[in-house]
């Protein structure tokens, strides 16, 4: 049965269980409530207008540039960055309720290598229930103490290890809220849900800005999937409003922006005016970037995308969006933050030395665009990141490029039956580890999470949408999509069973069976007939980021 806890004129809490006053206490709930009251009808109209908008490019319409404004001048800067905010070469990133895995970001590896940032994240890498929320909390207050722990013991319960956080020897802790169109449905204010990342901010901002500044570093977050400039203008109001209601001064809470939806990518400089104040920069966010491509043109025929592996900054409409970025941030003293190399590390010293090869050549022509710094997805790969990143930062360094180049995506190949097993296979491994807790899945070698699950979701109905010809002939029909998910699914339980060879037979069963829940749950969204712009936003078998907001009862 559902609990509810009150505080008169403030926050309710609907959860599955009681919630001490330890996370939310009265003074947090009355914070949360208050920004909701003031903020929640603009964001409703922002939402609205995602609608409309959307109604118009699948009418044949496309995004594009806006006229001139006081944000296109030269005549302004963003605020000066503090120290700890002018050295980013390379960042981490990962759940931030995995205590052990928010130590290891923090920490260096065991090669020596540490990275300049880790972004604690509430948002695609993080399977949000009610129980990861509140622990992703927990382990951030702790965090930015210093103070957090894990112990690693035996079945028996016998001590093995204890990890633990060097207060002297940490990077730049940053937090990723969630985005603009998720609810918070486990905390309402007059019977509505709270937006999520209003949630994620104010909490965070509750629980740790104090005491960052005692430790002399500035409090930090990132943003994601901001589409337009009213919404960053938004995102700015709710910051300021944190601030003011937590007596922290102005433009003490800095945030970067990910740069990672289509529409965006025409608004940088818009974007970044409206952040001037508390601006520490704006990143690629290169796999948001492809997914949001591909759903804001699904309806063009002529704009049908390759296979998701092929995308990269190889592709002009890719790359022009990157120097575009680094030119409007570094005009401007913001950081340009690259992209994700989203390995894990293979099983063979030879597999692990090809893709530190892939990293380097990566984060190299990163740098050469004129980056500050990237992201990464495991700590093996800091080393080689910080390899190809020789100096602080870049802010002098503005690419002579066009001012308003064609960021519009190109229909071409390659599009392949390769392609589509790759984008079928991760849908079932992705929602295999979904069922388990997970938001983030390492999965042939790569860190997939929420935004590459979009991304083959996406391809695969936009394929079928068009009926698109692969490049061996092969046209994609229902019936081929089908054939491929029972080919992939049997390969998944030969590997299963290789893997479990020598286990018991009831638990190799119980996890074929995991898998074919997932493969099923797959099948369903990637060929449903109406695509849904976020996995989340009709909720049949699949429970994702907006679904997890419910309360868990109805799950």
């Amino acid at each position: 049965m559902t609990t509810a806890t009150k505080t008169p004129s403030t926050a309710e809490i609907v959860a599955p269980r009681p919630v001490t006053d330890d996370l939310l206490p009265p003074a947090v709930l009355q914070l949360v409530s208050e920004l909701h009251r003031d903020l929640e009808p603009e964001r409703r109209f922002l939402l609205a207008a995602r609608r409309e908008r959307e109604r118009e490019w699948d009418a044949g319409q496309t995004p594009g540039y806006l006229p001139d404004s006081a944000a296109t001048t030269t005549g302004w800067s963003v605020a000066p960055l503090p120290q700890d905010l002018r050295r980013r070469r390379v960042e981490i990133t990962g759940p931030v309720n995995d205590a052990k895995m928010v130590i290891n970001m923090l920490s260096r590896g065991g090669d020596g290598a540490r990275a300049d940032a880790a972004m604690l994240d509430f948002e695609d890498s993080m399977k949000p229930t009610w129980d990861n929320v509140l622990a992703g909390h927990a382990n951030l207050r702790l965090a930015a103490r210093a103070a957090l722990t894990f112990d690693k013991r035996s079945a028996e319960g016998e001590l093995l290890k204890r990890y633990e956080l060097d207060p002297d020897d940490m990077p730049l802790l940053m937090v990723r809220c969630r985005g603009l169109h998720l609810d918070e449905a486990h905390v309402t204010v007059d019977g509505s849900p709270v937006a999520a990342g209003l949630f994620d901010l104010a909490l965070a901002a509750f629980h740790t800005a104090r005491a960052l500044l005692d430790r002399s570093r500035t409090p930090a977050y990132y943003v994601p999937k901001v589409e337009h400039y009213r919404e960053a203008r938004w995102w700015n109001d709710l910051f300021q409003r944190i601030e003011d209601g937590l007596d922290l001064g102005r433009g003490v809470l800095r945030a970067t922006f990910l740069i990672e939806t289509l529409p965006a990518a025409f608004q940088i400089e818009e974007i970044l005016y409206e952040l001037r104040e508390r601006a520490a920069g704006l990143n690629v966010g290169r796999w948001d970037k492809i997914f949001s491509d591909i759903k804001v043109l699904k309806e063009h025929p002529d704009r049908v995308l390759a296979d998701r592996a092929s995308i990269s900054l190889n592709r002009p409409w890719m790359r022009a969006y990157a120097e575009r970025l680094i030119r409007v941030c570094h005009r401007h003293g913001a950081f340009a933050i690259g992209g994700m190399a989203a390995f894990t590390p293979g099983k063979t010293v030879e597999r692990r030395r090809e893709q530190t090869d892939k990293v380097v050549a990566d984060k190299r022509l990163e740098f050469e665009l004129g980056h500050d710094g990237c992201w990464v997805s495991h700590p093996y790969f800091i080393g080689p990141a910080l390899s190809a990143f020789p100096q602080d930062d870049q802010l002098d360094r503005i690419p002579d490029v066009d001012e308003r180049p064609d960021l519009l995506p190109s229909g071409t190949g390659p599009r392949t039956l390769a392609g589509l097993a790759t984008n079928v296979r991760v849908g079932i491994g992705y929602l295999r580890g979904w069922s388990q807790g997970l938001g983030c899945v390492a999965w042939d070698d790569l860190m997939e999470d929420l935004a590459t699950l979009e991304i083959s979701r996406a391809q695969v109905w936009q394929w079928l949408r068009h009926r698109v010809e692969l490049d061996d002939g092969t046209v994609v029909t229902p019936d081929l999509v089908e054939q491929t998910f029972d080919r992939e699914l049997a390969r998944i339980h030969n590997e299963v069973r290789d893997a479990l060879v020598d286990g018991p037979p009831h638990v190799v069963e119980a996890e074929l069976a995991a898998f074919d829940t997932a493969a099923a749950e797959a099948r369903a969204v990637f060929t449903e007939e109406t695509f849904r712009p976020f996995l989340g936003d009709r909720p049949p078998s699949v429970r994702t980021t907006t679904q997890t907001t419910e309360p868990e009862e109805t799950r």
